[in-house]
Formats: structure tokens, C-alpha cells, sequence
């Protein structure tokens, strides 16, 4: 049996039996005004993260949702886009948009302002996405790419970027891991259905958005997710495997390369009210500017003494150069 099928086969069994214990389930849960989660999506909430931010979500967009799970991220979408078939979700697993189908008419009940045609849920899978191109402009998914093995996360990277609009979002939710696992564990079919063994490094992760086409890149969080440990798994020593939410904007590739920004800043401490480095990039004296890796190097390599520049911090929330 293939991963892919196995992979069916674990979401099927949580669609028709919710498995609160299924990858970690900590998905935020957005106190808005009038938002209310029904209890039973928050029990099949199958996540490693948020892909719902405000500042993504702003002028009623087109939202696409692959991997639809309970169905509360596509609930929290429709509450930013409340337009009929706003938000398109996508699964696979016939048993898990049937149970989310189910969820959306609860949630009708319990939010005045929902309406479940706001969601449109279809079959299909991330590699062959039944969407137009260039018709989206808000594309997400969590703890979904990481069962892919290197051919199919590329091509589900591909297929996130055609349907995209210009300057549109796909915003992800992923394990990744620093450290290298074994072929036992890299090959287990059930850990790799279960996001742990396709787990890649952040700089691999962000490479693959890259040369998508992708010309901006931000790591919004980075935080703990759990451990593979020899009392449990098939390995030798403890691996830490942590979980990050970033954005990849569908902007233009620059000449010089992507912008990718990991959460550093540069602040100017000189004599003078402002430091300009007549490239666009403007740095008011002691107030922190937010720059991507590529400025970061270009600026350090000015070699100044009156410029300090912080670590990656691994959390971006906007702003900044470019």
C-alpha cells in the first residue's frame, strides 16, 4: 500500500471516528464577535498550527482550503470572506468531506451570520487542484504537504501557485525537523501519513517555495510540535520536531533573489535622525526595522558600526523593507 493510500485511510478513520490525539491539535481558536466553533470541529481540528490571519483576509478574498479536516479553519476563513462559495475546500477522503458537510450545517445553527453556501467543498487532490488558475487569492493548508514525498511536494507546491492570483497567498502550517532521520522512519508509511516523516528543514521548506516561483517568503511562527523518541519510534536518538506557519506571496521574483524573511530586524543607533542606504531602505534612529535575509546581507556587508542587526527570531508579522 502506497502512503497516499495509507494516508486515505488514517483521515478516513478519523472522519468516521474523531481522534482528538490525531496530530497535535493546536490550532488557535479565534475569539472573533459572533464567531462560535462548534464543539465536534474542534474535536477533528487535525493541525500543527493557524494558516487564518486578518491581515491576509482583508476585501472579502477568494479563499482555497486543501485538506478540509472538521472543517474549522474553513469556518474561520468564511468569517472573514461571507460571500456564497467564498471559501472552496478540497479533500480526498469522501468519509471526511461528508462529516465536515455535516459540521458546516451545526455551524449554520450556532452563526447567525454564516451561511453554509458560503463553503464549497469538493473532491480532489492537492496534485490535481479542480480550480482555475489564477482565481484565488488567499490558498492554504496545514499538516497536509508534509506526507508528501519530494516529486509530489513539488507538484502540490506547483499546483498552489497556478491557481493563485498575482500577489496572492498560500499560507501553510508544517512539522519540520533540523535534524536527519533514519531510512526506517523516513520510509514508515503510517508516520509519514501523519505528517512526522516527511518532516523537512525550514531552509529546504522555503527552497521548494522558492523555486516555484514564490518571490517573497515569511516565516510567521516557529514553536515546539513533539518528539520521536527510541521508546516510540524506530530511532536511536530523540528528534525535536517543530512547527512553522508561512506565508509564500506570489509576488515577482527579483533579479537579485527571494525575499525571505525569518524575523530580523536592523536598528540604527548613529548621529544622525536617519540612516538611508539610497536603496530604499530608510532607517529611523533606534526604531527596529524588519528586513529579509538578502537586505540583512547587504546591509552587514556596508560593515558600519552604528547599525546592530538581531538574529532570526523565526516570527514575522508584516511591515518592513520591501
Amino acid at each position: 500500500m502506497s502512503y497516499l493510500e495509507t494516508t486515505k485511510n488514517v483521515y478516513k478513520e478519523a472522519a468516521l471516528t474523531p481522534d482528538v490525539g490525531l496530530c497535535c491539535t493546536t490550532n488557535p481558536i479565534w475569539e472573533l464577535p459572533g464567531l462560535t466553533i462548534p464543539k465536534i470541529m474542534q474535536e477533528m481540528n487535525y493541525g500543527c498550527g493557524s494558516t487564518v490571519h486578518a491581515r491576509d483576509l482583508s476585501n472579502h478574498p477568494k479563499i482555497l482550503y486543501v485538506g478540509v479536516g472538521g472543517g474549522m479553519e474553513l469556518l474561520q476563513f468564511a468569517y472573514f470572506s461571507r460571500q456564497k462559495q467564498g471559501v472552496i475546500g478540497i479533500d480526498v477522503v469522501d468519509e471526511m468531506l461528508t462529516a465536515s458537510a455535516k459540521n458546516f450545517i451545526e455551524a449554520e445553527e450556532k452563526n447567525e451570520w454564516f451561511q453554509k453556501e458560503f463553503v464549497d467543498l469538493r473532491k480532489g487532490d492537492a496534485l490535481h487542484l479542480p480550480v482555475d488558475d489564477n482565481s484565488i487569492d488567499v490558498a492554504a493548508q496545514n499538516c497536509l504537504f508534509n506526507i508528501f514525498k519530494t516529486e509530489e511536494l513539488k507538484k502540490a507546491i506547483q499546483e498552489m501557485y497556478r491557481v493563485l492570483k498575482p500577489h496572492g497567498r498560500l499560507v501553510m502550517s508544517d512539522p519540520t525537523c533540523e535534524q536527519p532521520m533514519n531510512d526506517q522512519l523516513r520510509n514508515d508509511e503510517r508516520l509519514r501519513a501523519l505528517c512526522l516523516s516527511g518532516s523537512l528543514p525550514i531552509s529546504a521548506y522555503v527552497k521548494a517555495l522558492t523555486d516555484a516561483g514564490f518571490g517573497t517568503i515569511e516565516i510567521r511562527a516557529r514553536k515546539p510540535y513533539r518528539i520521536l523518541d527510541p521508546k516510540n519510534f524506530p530511532t536511536d536518538e530523540l528528534i525535536y520536531i517543530e512547527s512553522i506557519e508561512v506565508a509564500a506571496i506570489k509576488d515577482p521574483m527579483p533579479e537579485d533573489g527571494p525575499c525571505v524573511f525569518t524575523g530580523k530586524a536592523a536598528i540604527y543607533y548613529g548621529t544622525e535622525d536617519f540612516f538611508d542606504d539610497g536603496k530604499g531602505h530608510i532607517l529611523f534612529k533606534n526604531q527596529p526595522l524588519a528586513i529579509c535575509d538578502k537586505t540583512a546581507a547587504a546591509l552587514k556587508d556596508l560593515d558600519r558600526d552604528d547599525l546592530y542587526f538581531s538574529p532570526s527570531t523565526f516570527h514575522y508579522d508584516g511591515g518592513g523593507c520591501c
